[in-house]
């Protein structure tokens, strides 16, 4: 017996996203070295009304963080800056990232300014997408002579 399955394709598509951002990243780290991009971990999720994109940018000003609409692809950028000294040698390891990161998130098509939200709180980037309104199919009347008519029928199974 076959189980189905609800098709979900924003949870499919930022799993993709997701699996790419990180394959791409990791072909630029190849030596290893941390002042290389970075690419914060991300959440997506969900509801009725929207899609919801979470990210951990912890240390990061508010006022570094940018988030722009264009053409149907949202793309954040933040920037985290090293604040701490070096003094006498005393360091032995760097393993946070630092610098400059860009990720662009391809929309639905229908998405506008209006429709996009985003908050930043405790060091967590929460960017709201509201689902735009899927059209709805409609009956189409056809004129023939004398006036509109309804065209209705019903499907039937050829053997």
């Amino acid at each position: 017996m076959a189980t189905l399955v609800r098709w979900e394709p924003f949870r499919e598509l930022a799993q993709l996203q997701n699996e790419m951002s990180r394959f791409m990243n990791g072909l630029l780290e190849g030596n290893g070295q941390t002042t290389q991009s970075w690419i914060p971990t991300a959440d997506v999720w969900e509801t009725e009304d929207e899609v919801v994109y979470a990210f951990d940018l912890p240390g990061i000003p508010e006022d570094k963080i940018s988030v722009e609409l264009d053409e149907g692809a949202l793309t954040i950028t933040a920037e985290r800056e090293r604040r701490q000294k070096v003094e006498e040698g005393r360091f032995y390891r760097f393993e946070r990232r630092f610098g400059t990161f860009t990720r662009t998130i391809g929309l639905p098509q229908g998405v506008t300014d209006a429709d996009v939200s985003a908050t930043y709180e405790h060091g967590v980037l929460q960017v709201h997408v509201r689902k735009p309104e899927q059209p709805k199919p409609r009956k189409i009347q056809v004129g023939v002579g004398q006036g509109p008519k309804t065209i209705e029928g019903t499907a039937t199974k050829k053997d």
